[in-house]
């Protein structure tokens, strides 16, 4: 399927992806791979499936429960499953499918009623060497505490507080969400957004600055989510434990910070549009 209708409405949960970029959505396309028989579960209009199946050159089958958006993601799946996460049977829709190289749930557990019984069944859907990749938000960030301190933990539309995130994470928790569903965790990626340029940039600057300080010495207050690739926990190889790994700031170009803080005061759709804007003027005077 080609480019949206300029002034069709885009779906909430519809996103451009750059995939040498750094983002959550770049990082499970590069960590799932090329050439593989995918399941992604929660696929949304398909805004990381188009390039699974596109650039990955992988086969998807997707399960979603959203009627709109499998309208948008259908044309790059192999099969789409209509199916609702909250019910104990969502396994069962899709008997006869599989198994898969690799399942895939990018933020999709925090939506759920109980994600700790909806995880289980995933391992049940891979091939002997299969894994899994997860991204989840990270509820442990700075910029979440600042709200907290500030005693204004306000819902979004996107973000970290998203509205209809009914669960929350911080890196322990993550940890025995995978151990509770019998897998351990083989690798895994922290994206990092300074409090500054995340949406929540005001209630950071409303801290003292001996506040920030402080909150500067927690290892993870800049990981706003958190990318995984498990396995079950009877295939070989050592687990990762991600209390232990360490977290690096890295140097950030003007480009990069520029980035950040337009997903600080932009939504995702807006985003977008912007993005569509630049192109084709960049496009005009390219032709000139």
């Amino acid at each position: 399927m080609g480019d949206r209708m300029e002034n069709e409405e885009r779906h909430t949960y519809e996103y451009d992806v750059v995939l040498d970029g750094d983002t959550a959505p770049a990082r499970v396309v590069r960590m799932v791979g090329k050439s593989k028989q995918v399941l992604e579960i929660g696929a949304g209009p398909g805004s990381i499936t188009r390039h699974l199946q596109g650039a990955g050159g992988c086969e998807v089958t997707a399960l979603e429960l959203d009627a709109d958006a499998i309208k948008i993601l259908k044309p790059f799946c192999r099969k789409v499953v209509q199916a609702n996460l909250n019910e104990a049977d969502w396994p069962s829709t899709l008997a006869g499918e599989g198994p898969f190289d690799v399942v895939v749930a990018a933020d999709v557990l925090e939506h759920v009623y109980d994600p700790w019984k909806t995880f289980k069944p995933f391992k049940d859907f891979l091939k002997d060497d299969g894994y899994i990749v997860i991204s989840l938000p990270h509820v442990g960030h700075n910029a979440i505490i600042a709200c907290l301190l500030n005693e204004d933990f306000e819902y979004r539309d996107w973000g970290l507080l998203d509205r209809t995130h009914i669960r929350f994470f911080g890196i322990h928790n993550i940890q025995s969400l995978f151990e509770q569903a019998g897998l351990k965790i083989v690798d895994a990626q922290f994206v990092l957004t300074p409090p500054e340029e995340s949406e929540f940039a005001a209630s950071w600057q409303r801290l003292t600055p001996q506040m920030r300080s402080q909150l500067e010495d927690n290892p993870f207050g800049n990981v706003y989510q958190v990318v995984i690739k498990a396995v079950p926990s009877t295939a070989p190889g050592d687990a990762i434990e991600l209390a232990s790994l360490g977290v690096v700031r890295p140097a950030r170009s003007l480009d990069q910070r520029l980035r950040s803080i337009a997903r600080s005061v932009l939504s995702p759709g807006a985003r977008a549009r912007i993005r569509r804007m630049l192109s084709r003027v960049s496009g005009g005077v390219s032709q000139q």
